[in-house]
């Protein structure tokens, strides 16, 4: 396909909406014409959406389903969606597991493509929703600070030390040893006790079972989110068919989002209780328990950009993954751009393209002890540890931006559509 125009979408969710921007200064630099429907001014973009796309001409690239999801603003007076008017192809990445999504696709677009950001997650669509065409595995990317294009930036420490940037110039990193900040998490935190109440609806025997899986995830981290669920619909419940599977799944949201913040949290407290500080942005950290609550340093919520300027000033940047066992998290390679030694959790698309201890280091969700030594390790010999931070960069800035991510999305228009 030949085209020259690209839609994209902001003003819904933040996270979503700066990877969004990171691929329109892509495309945008393939003179390609972008349009950024912005859905804090829904009317407005709309009509100046409805003047800039082409039959023929454009394509849609959104995140998470975001303009299919049945918004009324997309469907014209016949009942069909504007993209199905115009026959617009429509690419969609899943930055989460598919299952929280079955109930969008009855409104799917009739050209649509979906892309996955695990390969377990693609498999998953593969198997269930063989009737949606897959675009394939595409994981998520990272961004570099200072090569953001909406403003010139200047880094300041936290000790107040001022590190300006020029464009067309060489970054000024804050070197390592001055980084203000020895570990850093980026992310919310939501305690295990507070997503109880989603239960209030099932009864006792299916929150037992619920239960019982969750056990066993904390038991074996390595299990697979699918794995670990189906094998004990298998198991507990009678005559289960693939079908069966199929119409189970979204309703173990909860067993997901219990498993991940309850390492998330594991993960936190261990740094905590041991003794290091552990800077944590995000919202929800205040509640998390702990032994020291004094090496908690609270921030508070930050948006994206803002996130990647902390990073900037820290020496460790901690990742847990969100049960991605063959697939990525932006933190990941945001880590890693941005002069940080990533620590993190593995997954299998991990191992393969990272090498522990050179451009990365690799803990294991079920050697808390080890997680320690690594942390002490890297605060200790801190010039390896600059080396395995500046290996990182350069290793991710090669493969892992979001221009990486809008080449592959380019070749797939011209190639496949």
């Amino acid at each position: 396909m030949n085209y020259q125009k690209v839609v994209l979408f902001t003003g819904d969710t933040e996270t979503l909406a700066y990877f969004s921007r990171r691929l329109a200064e892509y495309f945008s630099s393939l003179k390609k014409q972008v349009f950024l429907f912005d859905f804090e001014e829904e009317l407005e973009s709309f009509l100046k959406l409805t003047w800039f796309i082409e039959k023929g001409n454009t394509v849609v690239i959104t995140f998470n389903f975001i303009g299919f999801c049945g918004e009324d603003i997309f469907i014209e007076k016949n009942g069909k969606l504007l993209w199905d008017n115009l026959e617009i192809p429509c690419l969609n990445i899943v930055v989460d597991h598919p299952f929280y999504y079955h109930k969008f696709q009855p409104l799917l677009p009739k050209k649509y493509i979906q892309f996955s950001i695990d390969r377990d997650h693609e498999n998953y669509l593969k198997r269930f929703f063989k009737e949606i065409v897959s675009g394939g595995f595409l994981p998520l990317a990272g961004t570099e600070y200072y090569c953001l294009e909406e403003e010139k930036i200047t880094i300041v420490s936290a000790n107040g030390k001022k590190y300006p940037y020029d464009y067309g110039r060489k970054s000024q990193w804050i070197p390592y040893k001055e980084r203000s900040m020895d570990i850093i998490f980026t992310g919310n935190y939501t305690t295990t006790e507070s997503l109880k109440p989603h239960l209030k609806e099932v009864n006792e025997e299916y929150a037992a079972f619920y239960f019982r899986i969750i056990e066993d995830f904390l038991k074996n981290p390595s299990l697979k989110i699918e794995e670990g669920i189906e094998k004990h619909l298998w198991k507990e419940v009678e005559k289960i068919t693939e079908e069966g599977i199929k119409t189970c799944m979204p309703h173990m949201i909860f067993v997901d989002l219990y498993v991940r913040f309850a390492f998330r949290a594991k993960a936190v407290q261990t740094l905590v209780d041991a003794g290091f500080r552990v800077n944590v942005f995000g919202g929800g950290w205040e509640n998390l328990q702990c032994n020291h609550p004094e090496n908690l340093i609270l921030h508070g919520m930050l948006d994206s950009s803002e996130c990647l300027e902390k990073i900037c000033d820290s020496k460790i940047s901690l990742n847990v993954m969100p049960w991605f066992k063959d697939g990525a998290h932006d933190r990941v390679f945001n880590s890693m751009l941005n002069h940080a030694v990533c620590l993190t959790d593995t997954s299998k698309y991990l191992k393969e393209i990272l090498e522990d201890g050179k451009n990365v280091v690799f803990y294991e969700l079920n050697d808390w002890n080890g997680l320690i030594k690594k942390v002490d390790y890297l605060l200790t010999h801190e010039r390896e540890a600059e080396q395995i931070a500046a290996s990182g960069q350069k290793y991710a800035k090669k493969f892992h931006t979001w221009k990486n991510r809008g080449k592959i999305l380019d070749k797939y228009i011209q190639n496949r559509l």
